[in-house]
Protein backbone atom coordinates (compact mmCIF):
# COMPACT_ATOMS: atom_id res chain seq x y z
CA UNK A 1 0.00 0.00 0.00
CA UNK A 2 1.42 3.34 -1.01
CA UNK A 3 0.93 6.18 1.41
CA UNK A 4 0.63 9.50 -0.34
CA UNK A 5 1.38 12.86 1.20
CA UNK A 6 -2.33 13.61 1.10
CA UNK A 7 -3.20 10.40 2.99
CA UNK A 8 -0.48 11.14 5.55
CA UNK A 9 -1.74 14.72 6.08
CA UNK A 10 -5.33 13.52 6.43
CA UNK A 11 -4.31 10.97 9.06
CA UNK A 12 -2.38 13.62 10.98
CA UNK A 13 -5.40 15.97 10.94
CA UNK A 14 -7.63 13.18 12.29
CA UNK A 15 -5.11 12.42 15.04
CA UNK A 16 -4.92 16.09 16.03
CA UNK A 17 -8.74 16.28 16.15
CA UNK A 18 -8.80 13.24 18.47
CA UNK A 19 -6.16 14.80 20.72
CA UNK A 20 -8.35 17.89 21.06
CA UNK A 21 -11.54 15.87 21.64
CA UNK A 22 -10.09 13.45 24.22
CA UNK A 23 -7.58 13.94 27.03
CA UNK A 24 -4.34 12.07 26.51
CA UNK A 25 -2.86 9.56 28.93
CA UNK A 26 0.19 10.71 30.88
CA UNK A 27 0.86 7.50 32.80
CA UNK A 28 -0.34 3.95 33.30
CA UNK A 29 0.33 1.39 36.02
CA UNK A 30 -1.03 -1.87 37.33
CA UNK A 31 -2.03 -1.55 40.99
CA UNK A 32 -1.43 -4.96 42.59
CA UNK A 33 -3.27 -4.03 45.80
CA UNK A 34 -6.64 -3.64 44.09
CA UNK A 35 -5.90 -5.64 40.89
CA UNK A 36 -6.71 -2.66 38.66
CA UNK A 37 -5.10 -0.92 35.71
CA UNK A 38 -4.87 2.79 36.51
CA UNK A 39 -4.54 5.32 33.69
CA UNK A 40 -3.88 8.97 34.57
CA UNK A 41 -5.11 11.45 31.95
CA UNK A 42 -3.75 14.93 31.23
CA UNK A 43 -7.08 16.33 32.48
CA UNK A 44 -6.36 14.90 35.96
CA UNK A 45 -8.97 12.16 35.59
CA UNK A 46 -7.88 8.67 36.62
CA UNK A 47 -9.43 5.59 35.05
CA UNK A 48 -9.19 2.36 37.02
CA UNK A 49 -10.64 -0.95 35.88
CA UNK A 50 -10.17 -4.67 36.24
CA UNK A 51 -8.16 -6.18 33.38
CA UNK A 52 -10.70 -9.00 33.31
CA UNK A 53 -13.16 -6.47 31.83
CA UNK A 54 -10.92 -5.48 28.91
CA UNK A 55 -10.61 -7.37 25.65
CA UNK A 56 -7.14 -8.83 25.26
CA UNK A 57 -6.38 -8.53 28.96
CA UNK A 58 -9.01 -10.83 30.45
CA UNK A 59 -6.55 -13.73 30.95
CA UNK A 60 -3.47 -11.65 31.75
CA UNK A 61 -1.29 -12.31 34.78
CA UNK A 62 -0.20 -9.35 36.91
CA UNK A 63 3.35 -9.72 35.55
CA UNK A 64 1.97 -9.29 32.01
CA UNK A 65 0.45 -5.93 32.98
CA UNK A 66 3.38 -4.49 34.92
CA UNK A 67 5.22 -3.01 31.93
CA UNK A 68 2.28 -1.22 30.27
CA UNK A 69 3.20 1.98 28.44
CA UNK A 70 1.47 5.03 27.01
CA UNK A 71 1.70 5.23 23.21
CA UNK A 72 3.47 8.26 21.70
CA UNK A 73 0.15 9.90 20.74
CA UNK A 74 -1.11 9.59 24.32
CA UNK A 75 -4.34 8.08 23.00
CA UNK A 76 -3.39 4.47 23.61
CA UNK A 77 -1.98 2.04 26.15
CA UNK A 78 0.28 -0.78 24.98
CA UNK A 79 0.97 -4.03 26.84
CA UNK A 80 4.17 -5.41 25.25
CA UNK A 81 4.08 -8.87 26.86
CA UNK A 82 0.54 -9.44 25.57
CA UNK A 83 0.89 -7.52 22.31
CA UNK A 84 -2.39 -5.85 23.27
CA UNK A 85 -3.51 -2.24 23.00
CA UNK A 86 -6.29 -0.13 24.51
CA UNK A 87 -7.60 3.03 22.85
CA UNK A 88 -8.34 5.86 25.31
CA UNK A 89 -11.32 7.35 23.39
CA UNK A 90 -13.00 3.93 23.45
CA UNK A 91 -12.35 3.59 27.20
CA UNK A 92 -13.91 6.98 27.80
CA UNK A 93 -16.97 5.98 25.81
CA UNK A 94 -17.40 2.96 28.11
CA UNK A 95 -16.11 0.19 25.88
CA UNK A 96 -13.27 -2.08 26.89
CA UNK A 97 -13.47 -4.23 23.77
CA UNK A 98 -15.13 -4.63 20.39
CA UNK A 99 -18.93 -4.54 20.19
CA UNK A 100 -19.08 -8.29 19.63
CA UNK A 101 -16.81 -9.05 22.59
CA UNK A 102 -18.72 -6.67 24.87
CA UNK A 103 -22.05 -8.24 23.86
CA UNK A 104 -20.70 -11.68 24.74
CA UNK A 105 -19.47 -10.44 28.12
CA UNK A 106 -22.82 -8.80 28.90
CA UNK A 107 -24.58 -12.01 27.85
CA UNK A 108 -22.44 -14.02 30.28
CA UNK A 109 -23.40 -11.72 33.12
CA UNK A 110 -27.10 -11.85 32.24
CA UNK A 111 -27.08 -15.63 31.83
CA UNK A 112 -25.43 -16.15 35.18
CA UNK A 113 -27.96 -14.09 37.12
CA UNK A 114 -30.00 -16.28 39.44
CA UNK A 115 -33.34 -15.11 40.76
CA UNK A 116 -35.86 -16.84 42.99
CA UNK A 117 -38.23 -17.16 40.02
CA UNK A 118 -35.50 -18.72 37.87
CA UNK A 119 -34.58 -21.20 40.63
CA UNK A 120 -38.25 -22.13 41.17
CA UNK A 121 -38.76 -22.69 37.43
CA UNK A 122 -35.66 -24.92 37.29
CA UNK A 123 -36.93 -27.00 40.25
CA UNK A 124 -40.37 -27.34 38.63
CA UNK A 125 -38.85 -28.39 35.30
CA UNK A 126 -36.68 -30.93 37.12
CA UNK A 127 -39.78 -32.53 38.68
CA UNK A 128 -41.18 -32.97 35.18
CA UNK A 129 -38.11 -34.89 34.02
CA UNK A 130 -36.19 -31.97 32.61
CA UNK A 131 -36.20 -30.62 29.09
CA UNK A 132 -38.39 -32.66 26.73
CA UNK A 133 -36.61 -34.62 24.01
CA UNK A 134 -36.99 -33.53 20.41
CA UNK A 135 -39.00 -35.95 18.28
CA UNK A 136 -36.82 -37.94 15.87
CA UNK A 137 -36.97 -36.84 12.28
CA UNK A 138 -38.11 -33.32 13.18
CA UNK A 139 -36.08 -30.67 11.42
CA UNK A 140 -36.03 -27.29 13.10
CA UNK A 141 -35.40 -24.38 10.74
Amino acid sequence: MNITDETFDTANRRAEANKVAYPTAVSVRYDHRVARIVIVLASGLELAFSPKRAQGLENARPSDLADAEVTPSGLGIHFPRLDADLYIPALLEGFLGSRRWMAAEIGKIGGSVSTQAKAAAARQNGKLGGRPRKPKGLVVV
